[in-house]
């Protein structure tokens, strides 16, 4: 099987389980100086959930 060139690459979303704010690692989060494409594992330990301030701990792979 080989990756078609045409298509994005699949990128996973997080969900905050305090308030359902989606973390989408295609999307990014730019004005937190996140850049899109960016995965789940390379957003800085220290990133809060803009919408409620909950950490990374709290969100979980949809």
């Amino acid at each position: 099987m080989s990756l078609d060139p045409t298509r994005p690459h699949a990128h996973a979303q997080w969900q905050c389980g305090s308030c359902s704010f989606v973390y989408d690692e295609a999307e990014g989060w730019p004005s937190e100086g996140i850049a899109p494409g960016t995965p789940w594992a390379q957003v800085p330990q220290d990133w809060r959930c803009p919408d409620c301030s909950s950490s990374k701990d709290d969100f979980m792979q949809t």
